[in-house]
């Protein structure tokens, strides 16, 4: 066990620069973005009074607004073979948005804020899992997005216990968020929101690949496979309605905001610990394997959270959710890139950013209005069916790869 270790240790230390520069730069970006948008939701409701509908209308058009833009944005890192500054332009947008949260005083403010952020989401997505994927052999293709993220989701937990104590010092354990108590958490989220824009902007190279410059014939030559893997994902994402239901959940049995809190960087601590260990395991075993796993797990702990009623169990189900996140999240973009040409990546990874982002707005609705409708457990119950359906279809799918993986 030792000798695995220290191999892993190893490896880890001897991934490329440009691997450290965009996991680096998610890390501080996930500081600043949990901080925040873990509590909008909380905002939201408890201060601004939007009904659920609402919020998940706002959740699912700020990643719908993203997804729009991940695929252009992805063809022309393929076209012009910049991976980089296209990447730190989305983050510094992401930045620039995040002091608006503070002057919101209406929902349409919020709104705006939220999709300006994901606007930057949208840009930077592509490019930079092009980026890593250049920077890194197949063989340790695993390794590099398992710690890719789990420096982000470190950042996540970090901005998670951030805010907890920040609402601890502010407002104890009230019910509740307060107004006041969330713009002062925004106005400390503005520091490593810039560090990250830093760190990708001084920290990464372009690497220089040979590009067929016609995005014309990139989806084309994207493959069959990869557009079947595409289809089973839009079976998945119809049920992967936005997280912010998980908090509202939390809340309806009975969670505290610090609770909530609480569970949100528990869910971090296990996607991160094992994040890196399960990408260097894909490296071994078939990646997709490990994606059917954590798809079935996503569809039985959503089921989970449909059926309860003890809010004790919510610390459970995040443990659980962190697992399916750490076994399938980073495993799944580095299976994207063993079904394409090297010089489509940033094509491919905007073609399923794309897929994920347009079809939260959909999930998102549909599990509002669900939950407005027929009761808080309904929205997880039918997520978790089309998560179940996903994942037979992925087990029983045999798909060829690459040749230039």
């Amino acid at each position: 066990m030792g000798n695995r270790s220290e191999d892993r240790a190893g490896g880890i230390r001897r991934l490329p620069r440009n691997v450290w520069a965009a996991s680096a730069a998610s890390f501080f970006m996930d500081i600043s973005s949990e901080m925040v948008l873990n509590l909008l939701p909380l905002f939201l409701s408890s201060v601004l009074g939007v009904q659920t509908t609402f919020i998940g209308l706002i959740e699912g058009v700020g990643e719908a607004t993203s997804s729009l833009l991940r695929i252009v944005s992805g063809l022309l890192s393929d076209r012009f073979g910049s991976r980089k500054w296209l990447a730190v332009s989305g983050y510094a947008i992401s930045a620039v948005m995040k002091p608006v949260f503070y002057v919101a005083n209406t929902w349409l403010t919020v709104a705006g804020a939220r999709w300006g952020d994901r606007v930057g989401k949208g840009i930077r997505t592509a490019p930079r899992d092009a980026l890593i994927a250049d920077s890194i052999d197949k063989e340790r293709r695993g390794l590099a997005f398992g710690f890719h993220r789990a420096a982000d989701t470190a950042g996540a937990m970090l901005g998670i216990l951030g805010a907890l104590l920040a609402v601890w010092l502010t407002q104890g354990s009230a019910s509740h968020l307060q107004a006041h108590t969330f713009r002062m958490i925004v106005l400390i989220s503005l520091v490593p929101a810039f560090v990250a824009v830093l760190a990708l902007a001084v920290g990464a190279r372009e690497v220089v690949l040979k590009r067929s410059g016609d995005p014309s014939l990139s989806f084309r030559r994207l493959g069959r496979p990869f557009g079947f893997f595409l289809v089973l994902v839009a079976i998945f994402e119809l049920g992967n309605s936005a997280d912010a239901f998980l908090v509202l959940r939390a809340q309806s049995l009975g969670a505290s905001v610090l609770g909530i809190l609480g569970m949100l960087a528990a869910f971090n601590l296990v996607y991160s610990v094992i994040s890196a260990p399960v990408g260097a395991l894909s490296d071994r075993i078939p990646r997709r394997a490990l994606i059917v796993g954590g798809w079935f797990a996503y569809a039985a702990l959503y089921v989970g959270i449909g059926v309860t009623r003890v809010g004790w169990s919510m610390w459970l189900f995040y443990l659980l959710y962190g697992s399916y996140y750490g076994a399938a999240y980073g495993t799944t973009r580095a299976f994207v890139a063993d079904l394409v040409p090297a010089e489509l990546r940033g094509t491919a990874y905007g073609a399923y950013a794309t897929v994920v982002g347009v079809l939260s707005l959909p999930a998102s609705l549909v599990a509002g209005v669900f939950w407005d409708r027929f009761g808080p457990a309904s929205p997880f119950l039918f997520d978790g069916g089309l998560a179940f359906l996903a994942a037979l279809g992925l087990l029983l799918w045999r798909p060829p790869l690459a040749k230039s993986a």
